[in-house]
């Protein structure tokens, strides 16, 4: 038999203590009952076997209403190691997934935004739109305006001039409350209070956002993040990590159409890092809206559709390919055997190739308007020159190097 949640285990000492209001009516009944058994029936002596039975018939229906059960709902997933008995992965470059982009009314439409904090600007004049489903990077240096631009998005502050369109509900003093129920925000430190339990946490933020369904959607919530098997343990004994998902699991109680995510893997390791990354993955199949901050531009160039780079005002917006695209000529560096022996005959009108250039012997960096023509003209030059070619392929210039391009001051310093 199992009853309604009524109860539940307690974390320190023994036995079940009421945690709804039937709960609380059966503890009341029971123990007015011993009571009023031991009173009533003086001189009788079987006044004292009565109330142990009624004792007893009261600890047994606690247990079953829930005392004895986990909170959550078994875990979809295995149950999971915790992290200090992992043995991370062999370190391995993040795979490049080929994604189409997300298509369908915008999430979120930002334009001309700017807050300012007495004389000082935190954001400056900053117009974008994110898609829905899409996965928004959106980076700069410390005190770029990164942090006030979630804020203010997310309703915590008002803007000085501009305007934004938030899950298609115009940003304005009286819309706050319809907006915050259809976005989540995540910040770098979860706040979770660590004498609860995991499966306490959420429930007293889900009680604030009014959820429908709580303990469903807390499961769900959980099983998302593969904190199933940890539901009734105490925050403060989890690991940072462990913290962070608790994080994201409180995001999604609500449904977010769109979830803003600030610093979500600081100080995390490698392992949980990734499962991170494997959520936000997760969310975009499932067609949520993500909006991230983060300082990891390998993380960056790993998840999201697009970024933007913001130092106050915005500088560049784009998929990291056409950020390198704008900055960068294209560049094929092509190693041979033994240095060519006349370079400017043979590189000179090969189709693709602009210009060339040799800073030591063999090695040759070839400026290209497309790198896809060029590549498989200069390789029939050379094996035609009878050239030994030991490499040749495109320099590709990584997201940090597009970052460092366009912010060249320290923002915080000038402060």
């Amino acid at each position: 038999m199992q009853l309604p949640r009524w109860f539940r285990r307690r974390r320190v000492g023994f036995g079940s203590r009421p945690v709804t209001w039937q709960g609380w009516l059966l503890t009341v009944l029971a123990v007015g009952g011993a009571i009023g058994v031991l009173a009533g029936m003086r001189g009788s002596s079987s006044r004292f076997p009565i109330a142990i039975v009624i004792l007893v018939a009261y600890a047994i229906v606690a247990r079953l209403a829930g005392g004895a059960e986990a909170e959550a709902p078994e875990p979809a997933a295995p149950i999971e190691v915790r992290e200090d008995e992992r043995i991370p992965p062999r370190a391995r470059p993040a795979p490049r997934v080929e994604r189409r982009a997300p298509s369908g009314p915008p999430a979120l439409v930002v334009e001309h935004l700017t807050k300012r904090f007495g004389d000082r600007v935190a954001v400056d004049d900053v117009s974008f739109t994110i898609a829905g489903g899409e996965v928004f990077g959106f980076l700069g240096p410390n005190g770029a305006g990164k942090t006030t631009t979630v804020r203010t998005l997310g309703t915590l502050v008002a803007p000085t001039s501009g305007s934004a369109v938030v899950a298609g509900i115009p940003l304005e003093p009286g819309n706050g409350v319809a907006i915050r129920q259809r976005i989540a925000i995540m910040p770098e430190a979860p706040g979770l209070y660590l004498r609860l339990t995991v499966a306490e946490n959420l429930e007293f933020f889900a009680g604030l956002y009014g959820v429908q369904n709580m303990h469903e959607r807390i499961g769900e919530a959980l099983d998302s993040v593969n904190l199933g098997a940890r539901a009734n343990d105490p925050c403060g004994s989890l690991s940072k990590g462990l913290r962070q998902r608790v994080g994201l699991a409180r995001a999604l109680l609500n449904d977010p159409a769109i979830v803003f995510l600030d610093e979500p893997t600081s100080g995390l390791d490698p392992v949980a890092t990734r499962e991170v990354h494997e959520l936000i993955d997760r969310l975009r199949e499932r067609g949520v809206t993500v909006f991230l901050t983060t300082h990891r531009l390998e993380e960056a160039e790993r998840l999201c559709d697009r970024v933007a780079i913001l130092n106050t005002s915005l500088r560049s917006i784009g998929r990291p390919d056409e950020l390198r695209d704008r900055l960068f000529t294209k560049t094929l560096i092509v190693r041979t055997r033994a240095p060519l022996p006349a370079p400017e005959q043979l590189l000179t009108g090969v189709p693709g190739v602009d210009s060339w250039s040799s800073n030591r012997d063999g090695v040759y960096e070839l400026a290209v308007s497309d790198a896809a023509v060029a590549a498989p003209a200069v390789a029939r030059a050379l094996v035609g020159a009878g050239s030994d070619i030991l490499s040749l392929g495109e320099e590709r210039h990584s997201l940090e190097e597009v970052y460092l391009e366009l912010i060249d001051d320290d923002v915080e310093a000038r402060r």
